[in-house]
């Protein structure tokens, strides 16, 4: 057999595997626009088409308030698309823009595809219903999870939380993910693993822990044998990186499976890894991955859930 002629540094080996890795080359991200979403998409050569699926500016804190709502009921419907709903299991926090110490919260036993903006409830910072909102029971051990996570986290807008199967089951391993996809780059130096479980959360001590190993800046944690919790400054992001993760944690588990019968898997390396992360974990790219959700969910639900 003819030997083979050298790969070029763009050329993968017949295996998939690429052969001269060492020289590759990224584009170089200062030569780039400065925002990340701005790499992502472009217009016409005249600068008149513009990317509209981005976080609207608002003078108004009460038409905000009112947005963020809208967005929060569409997250539990896209959840509800997703299949998560697990009785009473399951929430996600947004803080009010107007009253700052306290959040928006899913009410306990609503279905999240039946969810709809007038049923969020407003949590006040001694952890009781406020009358802004609907006036319905919420989960005790969501208020204390999320609390804790606020607490210890005051940047982050919103967080979610839930018991998906495919991060039930990846969570009992006590482990992060690999990078096994593109898309995965999002959670590059970007996880954490909680593996102290210790029971429902009924305690405020349970959620200072969990919130702990999250740490300082990490915006995604598997907690063991029990589920995801991902954080975002919009909850848009919260909601779809949740989705995100959990798809991954399928992915993980599935080439783990195909790697115990003898095909090894081949992890993203760190180098490109944090290449993509650079721009894909950005979270105003992160808004606009769950906009494709929101506008099929206003088609599909006649706008249901804004009432």
């Amino acid at each position: 057999m003819a030997p083979q002629p050298a790969l070029k540094a763009h050329e993968s080996s017949p295996n998939g595997i690429n052969g001269t890795s060492h020289l590759k080359t990224h584009a170089d991200l200062s030569t780039l626009a400065e925002n990340p979403i701005d790499r992502l998409w472009r217009g016409d050569k005249e600068g008149k088409v513009q990317l509209h699926a981005v976080v609207p500016e608002f003078d108004d804190p009460y038409k905000k308030r009112e947005w963020i709502k809208e967005h929060m009921a569409a997250a539990f419907r896209y959840w509800g698309k997703l299949g998560f709903g697990e009785g009473s299991s399951g929430h996600i926090t947004v803080r009010d823009p107007i009253l700052q110490d306290c959040y928006w919260m899913n009410p306990l036993a609503v279905h999240f595809s039946s969810m709809t903006k007038s049923k969020l409830v407003l949590i006040g910072p001694d952890g009781y219903i406020r009358p802004e909102g609907a006036q319905l029971a919420i989960n005790t051990a969501g208020y204390l999870i999320h609390s804790a996570v606020h607490k210890a986290r005051p940047e982050a807008i919103a967080a979610a939380h839930c018991h998906s199967i495919n991060a039930s089951a990846w969570s009992a391993f006590g482990r992060p993910i690999d990078i096994l996809q593109q898309d995965a780059s999002v959670f590059y130096d970007n996880l954490s693993v909680y593996n102290d479980y210790s029971g429902v959360v009924l305690a405020e001590e349970e959620g200072e822990r969990i919130a702990k190993a999250l740490g300082p800046k990490n915006r995604n944690c598997i907690l063991r044998n029990h589920g995801l919790l991902t954080l975002g400054q919009t909850v848009d992001e919260a909601a779809y990186v949740y989705g995100l993760l959990d798809k991954h944690c399928k992915i993980q588990l599935m080439a783990e499976a195909a790697e115990a019968n003898g095909i090894k898997k081949i992890p993203i390396s760190d180098e490109d890894a944090k290449y993509n992360a650079e721009t894909e974990a950005h979270w105003g790219a992160l808004y606009v991955a769950f906009q494709p959700e929101y506008e099929l969910l206003l088609e599909e639900t006649n706008s249901s859930f804004l009432k």
